[in-house]
């Protein structure tokens, strides 16, 4: 199993300022990640939430029962939550981080990730087609 997290704000997905996100909405990727998954045999459990302490709790939640991998698109916890980054921290559960837009080429306070230096590995930039390449990043077998 691997879940895919999602916080603040990405239920908007398709209609919040669509120039930068795009109009796909997040059932949209769940169902392509679905897809994905398949045809990596596997299953993913698709979660979102605007609340810290629940996206806590779902990492938490993947880790005691024995998820294969975590894709964790922050939002804008990224740029301020330590409590997310210990909990990822708290896990030996692979996380890979995934950003929609590229980070690093908007306002200065989103260059900055507390969750990047405890993750696996992170993705920012390429869509919504980040969380197929993270989907695959966790099942390589030279992950």
């Amino acid at each position: 199993m691997i879940w895919i997290l999602n916080g603040p704000n990405l239920n908007r997905l398709g209609t919040r300022e669509p120039e930068m996100y795009g109009r796909e909405s997040l059932a949209d990727v769940e169902r392509r990640c679905g897809t994905v998954a398949r045809e990596l045999g596997v299953d993913v459990r698709c979660e979102q939430s605007n609340h810290e302490g629940v996206l806590i709790d779902w990492l938490h939640q993947a880790a005691d029962t024995g998820a294969r991998g975590v894709v964790l698109n922050p939002g804008g916890f990224t740029h301020t939550s330590v409590a997310l980054r210990d909990a990822v921290a708290s896990i030996t559960v692979p996380v890979v981080e995934v950003h929609i837009s590229n980070v690093h080429a908007r306002e200065s306070f989103r260059h900055v990730s507390f969750v990047a230096g405890v993750a696996r590995g992170t993705i920012v930039g390429l869509g919504t087609v980040g969380y197929e390449l993270a989907l695959r990043a966790l099942v390589s077998p030279t992950r």
